[in-house]
């Protein structure tokens, strides 16, 4: 089973870090992989493709006629891709290298539609002991409350996007990422590609994206997104980009209720129950900023209410 693996990039500022993200793609130990690199309208950075991996032949290449956005470039990027399977990577992430291995026997074992593994971080300044897990996916990791648990395979809405794959033939027939999820809709502050692509994949065939969390992405967390006021500033639009996507997609919003309720059922409890019999200041610090980020997230809905109706 042939895997294309898109990754896209748009600066010179990040190209170190994406090079990282290709070299862990060529790294892996399934055999048939294909790297489709996509310059989302930089000459720059597609020069360098070509200059650095264009003689490889399992290398395709693409330049967008001008910086058009993460979800056209995937969307270019997967219509060029010869593979079976289509999975995408962000150029600031390092696949495991058994990634597609472990992605692949997704299909070939639970014939899958859609496939995507855990997203774990990689601290690239230290970890910020006050984060608690139930929040890590405001910077770009798999939390806790994830699914059925960040360890338990099963089926899911979606899986990050950095750590994504569908059937090339299922994609394609989809049309791909809406590409005008911020724009079209009215708002670039609205997230939620991978949401609004697999919930067409589920009315469209009746099944969801296939969790495995042995396919392992590290994404790297650098300082500014372990800063307070970014973490809040990325919460609050979190939480409007949700109420946002619930108007536009039917159901968007069943995993994150959720998830809401086991955190203020589950895990609330649970740590507050923890700190009376065990008292610890790392502990305290971390309920404190679930409780604030949880209020964050809210703030950002309700806002969205006000902005979407």
């Amino acid at each position: 089973m042939r895997v294309s693996v898109v990754l896209c990039e748009h600066t010179m500022d990040r190209y170190d870090d994406v090079v990282e993200a290709a070299e862990s793609v060529f790294d892996q130990t399934h055999d048939d992989v294909e790297l489709v690199l996509v310059s989302d309208g930089n000459p720059d950075v597609f020069e360098r493709f070509e200059a650095e991996f264009g003689h490889r032949e399992d290398v395709r290449t693409r330049c967008n006629d001008r910086n058009r956005g993460l979800l056209v470039s995937r969307n270019d990027g997967a219509d060029v891709a010869t593979g079976d399977i289509v999975a995408f990577l962000d150029d600031d992430a390092v696949a495991h290298p058994e990634w597609i291995e472990r992605l692949v026997a997704a299909y070939e074992d639970h014939d899958a539609v859609a496939a995507g593994g855990k997203m774990v971080p990689m601290w690239v300044d230290g970890e910020p002991r006050f984060l608690p897990a139930e929040h890590y996916y405001l910077i770009g990791a798999t939390h806790r409350g994830f699914g059925d648990g960040v360890d338990t395979p099963g089926e899911v809405r979606n899986t990050n996007g950095s750590n994504i794959s569908f059937r090339r033939e299922v994609f394609l027939e989809l049309g791909g990422f809406d590409a005008d999820i911020g724009g079209r809709k009215g708002d670039a502050n609205l997230q939620g590609g991978e949401t609004e692509l697999c919930e067409r994949l589920h009315a469209e065939y009746g099944r969801g994206v296939r969790y495995v969390p042995e396919a392992e992405v590290a994404h790297k967390v650098f300082d500014y997104r372990t800063d307070p006021r970014w973490l809040l500033d990325r919460a609050f639009w979190q939480g409007y980009s949700k109420r946002g996507m619930e108007q536009f997609v039917a159901g968007s919003g069943d995993e994150e209720s959720a998830f809401l309720g086991r955190l203020l059922g589950e895990f609330v409890p649970g740590r507050t129950r923890n700190l009376l019999t065990d008292p610890d200041p790392v502990e305290a610090k971390q309920l404190f900023w679930l409780l604030l980020l949880t209020a964050t997230v809210g703030l950002g809905y309700l806002y969205g209410i006000v902005r979407w109706g």
